[in-house]
């Protein structure tokens, strides 16, 4: 019978090894080309960056309400939470009064020469084991047995509490897990949006319109911006509809922060809500929720004062001034200003107040 060999090891200095280095090579040139920021496209003209830089700028800006969503309602379930386990800790502290009281019942029955058994159970240090014995309580006369039925009640209903205060903690964990995953998303567009941005010349920038390239284009824009807007309640159709608008108006120049709701900077969504809780009305943070605040309205029927949104899948929203106008908080590149409305695909409009 031959004899079996085991096969010689190849170097890895010969093909295997230019063979690894050929696929690692086409690995980082694929991941470089899903980036979009790496030097497999080194000519990118100025109009390319923006239109790339603009549409990262807008998948940020869809994780930055999923963001807000997610740490809305973090803050609720974590409020929930706080809630039931204070009640809990209320109801615990009902349930000792009962059993001390119980136990100065205990204490006299004994004095006489006898325990009655259903006090025994509810002085037990293992709640269940009474629980299954409550039908003792039976023997006991009607004032304990009330007492004893009012123990059983409590201890049923701590752990009830104790049961929807670990299902919101569970919800809060995964809330903040959501949120994580949302920073992270957010944080990689802005920085991929950024490497776009430092390949071209300050020029360049200046004339795609990034306001990083100028530091002075905040105050500019908001000179610019209050000159274009008269009388910030001329034509608004209600007081409250005016505050909103004067307030989104002091706001001019105001940098774009995500998940920002001022009173120095803002995302698009915290704009809005803060503008109209300066006017007294209570909005939902996110874009999602902000476009069902409301009666929907057509473009036809916009009014001042009216929420406009953008894009499929409602990402983006500003504050209808009138002749066509908006304010709002653009992106990371721009601050607060007025813009027409359509420079974005507009796809509803909601009116609040």
């Amino acid at each position: 019978m031959a004899a079996h060999r085991k096969p010689r090891p190849r170097s890895v200095s010969g093909n295997t090894a230019r063979t690894a280095a050929t696929l690692a090579l086409a690995g980082a040139a694929t991941a470089t080309a899903f980036e979009g920021t790496g030097h497999a496209e080194p000519n990118l003209t100025p109009a390319q960056v923006k239109a790339r830089v603009d549409k990262l700028y807008q998948e940020a800006e869809v994780a930055t309400e999923k963001y807000n969503g997610a740490k809305e309602d973090a803050r609720k379930a974590e409020r929930r939470l706080n809630t039931l386990r204070d009640e809990a800790a209320r109801r615990q502290e009902q349930l000792n009064e009962a059993r001390d009281a119980l136990g100065s019942v205990a204490a006299a029955q004994y004095r006489r020469g006898g325990l009655d058994p259903a006090i025994q159970l509810v002085l037990s240090s293992d709640p269940d084991r009474y629980l299954d014995g409550a039908a003792l309580a039976e023997r006991a006369d009607h004032r304990q047995a009330s007492a004893v039925a009012r123990v059983r009640k409590q201890l049923r209903e701590i752990e009830q509490l104790r049961g929807a205060a670990r299902v919101q903690l569970a919800s809060l964990r995964s809330r903040q897990t959501e949120l994580s995953r949302q920073k992270k998303t957010i944080d990689g567009k802005l920085d991929a949006a950024q490497r776009l941005l430092d390949r071209l010349s300050a020029e360049d920038r200046a004339r795609i319109g990034d306001g990083s390239a100028h530091p002075d284009r905040a105050s500019r824009a908001t000179a610019t911006g209050r000159d274009g807007l008269t009388a910030p309640d001329s034509a608004a159709p209600n007081p409250r509809a005016a505050a909103a608008i004067a307030y989104a108006y002091s706001k001019l120049g105001s940098p774009y922060v995500w998940g920002a709701t001022g009173p120095d900077a803002f995302d698009c969504s915290g704009l809005i809500q803060a503008a109209y809780r300066s006017a007294g009305v209570s909005l939902p943070r996110t874009t999602y929720a902000q476009i069902d605040a409301g009666r929907r309205v057509s473009r036809a029927e916009l009014r001042p004062g009216d929420l406009v949104f953008f894009y499929s899948g409602i990402s983006h929203v500003g504050l209808y001034i009138g002749n066509g106008q908006m304010i709002h908080a653009p992106n990371p590149s721009a601050p607060v200003r007025i813009a027409p409305i359509d420079e974005m695909p507009l796809t509803g409009a909601t009116r609040v107040v």
